[in-house]
């Protein structure tokens, strides 16, 4: 898989319920700028956050990467920033995702379409998950525990898209499984 730079929401979901990991599995690479940072880690910390020490951890074992934010960028993003009304973090991610060549992890929509304008490839919470279960490092049962604790956590998902992740999950998870059942006849 190809490197991606993250913004701080899908590594603060990830690492509520446990499977930031599954991030280490799928790219070569992930990449997040000083204000991720500060976003995932430092306020989280601040803040008595127990899925910060799982994100600086990550951080600290080197396989989560703060990369400065290119200077020669930084008008680009105050302006997308304030066209778009996203965060100047969220402009940032886009724009380095961009001159890096690399994929985007962001959860809010807004971000996703303008990443898909970009021309980049753009992953979420719920697409990490779904890959991981396709590729046979998690099951169906780790995807509904995850819309549970999500949910509680006020994670913005309607019962309509729990619905059509978990409709997804079972039907990877049945290609995965017929697909273990012929290579075994």
């Amino acid at each position: 898989m190809p490197a991606v730079v993250s913004d701080a929401g899908p590594l603060i979901h990830l690492a509520q319920i446990n499977k930031l990991y599954l991030v280490k599995k799928l790219f070569t690479r992930v990449v997040i700028t000083p204000s991720v940072k500060r976003e995932a880690y430092d306020e989280g910390v601040r803040l008595g956050h127990a899925d910060a020490q799982i994100v600086g951890k990550a951080i600290e074992e080197g396989w989560i990467m703060v990369e400065e934010f290119p200077k020669r960028l930084a008008k680009a993003s105050k302006r997308l920033a304030e066209d778009e009304n996203i965060s100047r973090a969220d402009a940032e991610t886009l724009l380095f995702a961009r001159a890096k060549g690399a994929e985007v992890l962001v959860d809010e929509k807004v971000l996703s379409n303008l990443a898909r304008m970009f021309g980049l490839k753009a992953w979420n919470t719920w697409t990490v998950l779904l890959r991981s279960l396709k590729m046979g490092y998690i099951e169906v049962s780790d995807i509904e525990a995850a819309i549970k604790e999500l949910s509680e956590k006020r994670h913005k998902l309607k019962k309509e898209q729990a619905t059509q992740i978990l409709e997804a999950a079972k039907l990877i998870a049945r290609k995965r499984k017929e697909k273990r059942t012929h290579s075994t006849l």
